[in-house]
């Protein structure tokens, strides 16, 4: 199992309930905040071994929070999955071009949600 830290990063509480459901058999370490800014914050703070952001988030959207994340010297270095309902490729592209480095499209499939945890910590 492993104890790797995971930020989880969504306005919607029934979307970070489901993605600790998901996610708690595999030994995360799981935290969460409640929007981009917040994020930010718990990221230089918490210093996670991944994130999972939601784009469409009050105060500062995930695109925003990942040139944020990359910019800053103390969280460049985290990877970013982007879990969101925004399936268009325009919406795609923009997120890898804004240091995304994977993208899940909500409904969440747990099994391609795990897939590519484990391949961004490695696993």
């Amino acid at each position: 199992m492993s104890h790797k830290k995971i930020l989880l990063v969504d306005d919607s509480s029934t979307i970070l309930m489901m993605e600790r459901m998901i996610l708690a058999k595999y030994g995360y370490v799981l935290t969460t905040a409640g929007n981009g800014e917040e994020a930010l914050a718990k990221a230089e703070q918490e210093q996670p071994d991944l994130i999972l952001m939601d784009l469409v988030m009050p105060h500062m959207n995930g695109l925003d929070a990942v040139r944020h994340l990359h910019d800053n010297e103390h969280t460049s270095s985290i990877p970013v999955i982007m879990v969101t309902t925004r399936a268009e490729a325009n919406n795609v592209e923009t997120a890898f071009s804004n240091g995304a480095s994977d993208y899940v499209t909500k409904p969440i499939n747990s099994l391609d949600l795990v897939t590519k945890i484990r391949s961004c910590l490695g696993e």
